[in-house]
């Protein structure tokens, strides 16, 4: 692969960008393995020249989840475009990335005259020490024109994911996942509040019934409001609500006895009252956030999960950990990450070294644990989560929220399934709140697309309707989905997509309400 044009430096993120050599810097190029050595380094940017076609739309990802933003637009060079791009004109396609699981958090722009790529080898919000370390930051990948643009989206994804370990074949009895990801969540309708045990377990009996004796056994995930503090206040998560949860081991066993199996959420980077294990830094709870390079920390989260472990929970979703870090969501981080000044308590390593850290504890310890990645690093999680929630919240209250996040994330996302992880474009509701027939078309799209399907049925909304309905989706989505492959045929100029090829078939699919796509949803 051709060499980059440039190569510039900033040592300190107070410092302008220098050639390498005048800022103390080396930087090596090895057919695509970039090299850092250095005392002390915060971004290094590669730059290529190369015309691009003046009527080029150009696509990129997201540092975590996605929030209905994901899309194909004209040149913007100063649009931060996450891990890759692709460039698509009359003349083909073609993009860069870098493979997944580096040690820099890893962004492009791209202009008229060329692309550069950002490699943010910060500590928190300063340097890093590296002390004169060679550190490999990333494997840079060119990509070709393999037909149309997502056909090269699927190849490229394929090329970033080459280091990781197969995938294997779902089946009903192999490896932690087990087959399809399927299940209920009651998130979008407690919204963490006023449920107990024996919601949950009707919850897994609803699941259970609604998969009709389907070999592939559904999931029932208890997720957030389940520990005393209340919604996202975080931990210790050695027990449940006193009264409401007393016996957390005795419901695992009782969501397994209706048929089901039991998932549990929590939030491992964050304590209810401050810790002197907290990280600095930006933050909306000062002192709670705890810092991941501290030992105690990670002692803590490894024994969180032996916990969930042994009470019976056979899947983990663990979440806020990009926010708990970084003190913001995906949108908020543009170019800079963080702000403050803050760093880690070992400022020896970078960000993403640490992040790639922390995401190798949790999986170490989770052992045969399925666990789910929610406002996780994608790129960096690729491997480490066996499912990945790509796109912000879904929405039980409001339809607006789902056509948004995640018809979005499952059209622009989608190539990134059983590659980096199975994807979840979050969960089909069944509320009273939110219009059925819409929701009824979410759920098909998501159970035809053999992606991961949870659902969030309220018991006050079924009816024969959606019961038949929910019944034929979640049949299908443990079946695997549709026999071929599904794609978004209006990509290129709708965030939403209506029409979906799947085989030989075309289906419209109509997300909006009658006044079309409200603005303030």
């Amino acid at each position: 692969m051709r060499e980059p044009s440039a190569v510039f430096v900033q040592a300190d993120p107070s410092d302008g960008l220098a050639i390498p050599a005048r800022a103390g810097i080396e930087v090596s190029w090895n057919d695509g393995t970039v090299e850092v050595t250095a005392a002390k380094v915060s971004r290094v940017a590669l730059r290529w020249s190369e015309k691009l076609p003046s009527d080029a739309l150009i696509l990129g990802d997201a540092w975590e989840r996605s929030y209905g933003d994901l899309q194909w637009r004209h040149r913007q060079p100063e649009r931060l475009l996450p891990w890759y791009f692709l460039a698509h004109s009359a003349a083909g396609t073609f993009g860069m990335g870098v493979d997944v699981q580096p040690n820099a958090f890893c962004a492009w722009t791209v202009d008229g005259d060329g692309f550069t790529l950002w490699l943010d080898l910060r500590n928190g919000d300063g340097p890093a020490l590296l002390d004169g370390r060679t550190l490999t930051a990333a494997v840079v990948r060119r990509f070709e024109d393999v037909g149309t643009p997502w056909q090269t989206l699927h190849a490229a994804v394929a090329t970033m994911s080459t280091r990781l370990p197969a995938r294997p074949e779902p089946a009903p009895v192999a490896g932690p996942v087990a087959g399809p990801v399927v299940g209920a969540n009651n998130w979008y309708y407690a919204y963490g509040e006023n449920f107990d045990e024996k919601a949950v377990l009707k919850d897994a009996s609803t699941i259970v019934e609604l998969a009709d004796g389907h070999p592939v056994k559904p999931f029932s995930v208890v997720d957030d409001g389940w520990y005393p503090g209340g919604i996202a206040s975080g931990g210790p998560w050695d027990r449940g609500t006193p009264g409401v949860f007393d016996d957390l081991a005795g419901t695992a066993a009782a969501i397994k006895a209706i048929g089901a199996r039991p998932g549990l959420w929590f939030r491992p980077l964050l304590v209810r009252e401050p810790s002197r294990w907290a990280k600095s830094g930006s933050h909306d709870k000062p002192g709670r956030a705890l810092d991941p390079t501290r030992p105690e920390v990670l002692d803590g989260v490894r024994s969180d999960l032996e916990r969930f472990r042994s009470w019976g929970f056979e899947l983990v979703k663990h979440d806020f950990s990009t926010y708990d870090i970084f003190g913001n969501f995906g949108p908020a981080m543009g170019s800079r990450l963080t702000t403050g000044g803050w760093q880690f308590h070992d400022r020896s390593r970078t960000t993403a070294e640490i992040v790639l850290a922390f995401y190798r504890e949790i999986r170490a310890a989770a052992e045969d644990v399925v666990l789910i990645g929610c406002n996780t690093v994608g790129h960096l999680a690729a491997g480490l989560v066996d499912v990945q929630r790509t796109g912000d919240d879904t929405s039980g209250r409001d339809w607006e929220r789902t056509r948004k996040m995640g018809v979005n994330t499952l059209a622009f996302r989608l190539p990134q399934h059983n590659r980096f992880f199975t994807v979840d474009a979050d969960c089909v509701p069944c509320t009273p709140q939110t219009p059925w027939e819409l929701n009824e078309r979410f759920l098909d799209l998501v159970a035809r697309s053999g992606t991961a399907l949870f659902l969030s049925i309220d018991p006050a909304a079924r009816t024969d309707r959606t019961d038949r309905a929910l019944r034929d989706g979640i049949r299908l989505a443990l079946d695997g989905g549709a026999a071929s492959e599904i794609e978004p045929v209006d990509w290129l100029v709708n965030t939403t997509p209506n029409e979906w090829r799947t085989g030989g078939d075309t289906i419209r699919y109509d997300w909006s309400q009658p006044w079309g796509a409200d603005p303030i949803g």
